[in-house]
């Protein structure tokens, strides 16, 4: 069972790279707060009596639901918003009718706005950058998973890693060459 501290370490400790992870998905820092903000309350309200080594799985998955949860809702809010704006009250113009395609423009910069020409070469970029990280030996896999994308202090990364700093800037290193090699060749300039 998790004690107050115990708990408390737990947040503040996972509670920047949960905010990095949901910038990463929703885009928005205001909401990744929300979110972020959620899961930690869901998880201190529904599982203080868990082990402290059963936290991390918890939160992650919490954190998930939590962000998924999120995107539901706005699919369903949108669709009701739009409809009900295009049923909406007259808008001033000449024959009273509103312009749908104006009702249900998305805010600039969402992923909602993109052409569909640069939402597929969005997902085509990240799947070939994707496959490139696969390929990467075990060891600066690992480590470059770490800094990068969980956001991990080079301090945290050796520790997990069972290996020096100095190893861990080597792996990155080998890593990011590695990446940027093999995405050059395939037209990808990063």
């Amino acid at each position: 069972m998790a004690n107050r501290k115990e708990m408390s370490d737990f947040l503040a400790a996972v509670e920047r790279r949960a905010f990095v992870q949901t910038v990463y998905a929703v885009r928005r820092e205001e909401i990744a707060l929300d979110i972020v903000q959620d899961a930690m309350i869901k998880l201190v309200e529904r599982y203080h009596d868990r082990p402290p080594a059963e936290l991390p799985p918890l939160f992650q998955s919490i954190l998930k639901t939590t962000t998924t949860d999120h995107f539901r809702r706005e699919t369903v809010r949108n669709r009701w918003t739009t409809l009900l704006s295009a049923l909406g009250p007259d808008d001033g113009s000449e024959d009273g009718a509103r312009d749908v395609l104006e009702a249900i423009e998305s805010e600039p910069g969402s992923p909602q706005a993109e052409s569909a020409a640069d939402q597929v070469e969005r997902s085509q970029t990240m799947a070939l950058i994707e496959a490139e990280v696969k390929r990467l030996p075990a060891r600066q896999r690992e480590a470059f998973m770490m800094r990068y994308w969980e956001d991990m202090t080079l301090a945290e990364t050796a520790v997990a890693m069972g290996c020096s700093e100095g190893s861990v800037k080597t792996h990155c290193s080998r890593a990011n060459h590695a990446l940027a090699t093999a995405l050059k060749a395939r037209g990808i300039s990063l």
